[in-house]
């Protein structure tokens, strides 16, 4: 089973994600990982991707989602903000299960003011809100609260 936390930069994807996987016994990876220097250089200097800048990063997340699956799964943090990303990534047929992590810009924003080392400026987040389209799938968990109870949370939808 492969899970997929998503939602806006600065949700708490890695964060969630980490503590889910070591919960479930599962690898962690960060889609913030597999994208390209071009994408990162671009983000970083307060470019929005584009759709193609995206296909390359898709299509490299899609094709390990089957081969975490086939090695007995994974937790994966990626913003998968529109459908058509969502559908990329499942286009290998894997078993998904979606939480996508929810809030509100205010708290959102704050916490990416916050973040260290980040390539993912706060002047994009308002970008990253006119994308999302929120999924009418999966879990739907507000981020308002702590870590740890958030993984509970999502824990016990899972009734694990």
């Amino acid at each position: 089973m492969i899970y997929i936390i998503m939602g806006v930069s600065g949700c708490g994807k890695t964060t969630i994600g980490k503590l889910l996987s070591s919960h479930l016994n599962l690898p962690f990876f960060d889609g913030d990982d597999f994208h390209s220097e071009s994408n990162i250089k671009k983000m970083s200097n307060g470019t929005s991707l584009t759709d193609e800048d995206r296909l390359p990063w898709l299509t490299t997340l899609s094709e390990n989602l089957v081969k975490w699956e086939l090695a007995g799964g994974a937790v994966l943090a990626c913003s998968a903000l529109k459908e058509e990303y969502r559908k990329i990534l499942l286009s290998t047929q894997t078993l998904v299960t979606w939480i996508f992590l929810d809030g509100n810009m205010n708290i959102i924003k704050q916490r990416l003011d916050c973040r260290e080392g980040h390539y993912m400026p706060s002047t994009l987040l308002n970008s990253q809100f006119s994308l999302l389209e929120r999924p009418q799938y999966g879990m739907h968990i507000d981020v308002s609260s702590t870590p740890d109870l958030i993984v509970q949370e999502i824990l016990k939808k899972l009734k694990v």
